[in-house]
C-alpha cells in the first residue's frame, strides 16, 4: 500500500510512492495502447485514424481533469497532445501492419 505524499518522512518514501505510481502508469498507458490497436482494428480505413476533432476533445478532458485534480492545466495539454501524437502514431503502425497482412 503506497503512502499519501503528505505522509512521507522521507526520500526513500517518496521515491517508493513514485516508483509505485509509475509502475501503474506504464500499466495503463500499455492498456491505452491496447485500445489503439482495437481501433486500428475497427476503422476500415487509413485515413479515420487522424481525428483532429477528437484529438482536440481528448485534450480538452484531461485539461479540465487536471484543473479538478490541482494538476497545471498547460502541463496536461502538454502531455496529452504527446500522448495522443504518440497514439495515432502506434495505430498507424498497427493500421499498416493489418493492411500488409491481408
Amino acid at each position: 500500500m503506497r503512502i499519501a505524499p503528505e505522509a512521507c518522512a522521507s526520500m526513500a518514501e517518496v521515491r517508493a510512492g513514485v516508483d509505485s505510481l509509475d509502475r501503474e502508469l506504464v500499466a495503463l498507458l500499455a492498456e491505452r495502447f491496447r485500445f489503439m490497436n482495437a481501433a486500428a482494428r475497427i476503422k476500415p480505413d487509413r485515413a479515420m485514424v487522424r481525428d483532429e476533432p477528437r484529438k482536440r476533445q481528448v485534450i480538452e478532458n484531461a485539461i479540465a481533469e487536471a484543473r479538478a485534480q490541482g494538476l497545471n492545466p498547460a502541463l496536461a495539454g502538454e502531455l496529452w497532445d504527446w500522448l495522443v501524437e504518440a497514439s495515432i502514431a502506434h495505430e498507424l503502425a498497427r493500421w499498416d501492419e493489418r493492411a500488409s497482412d491481408a
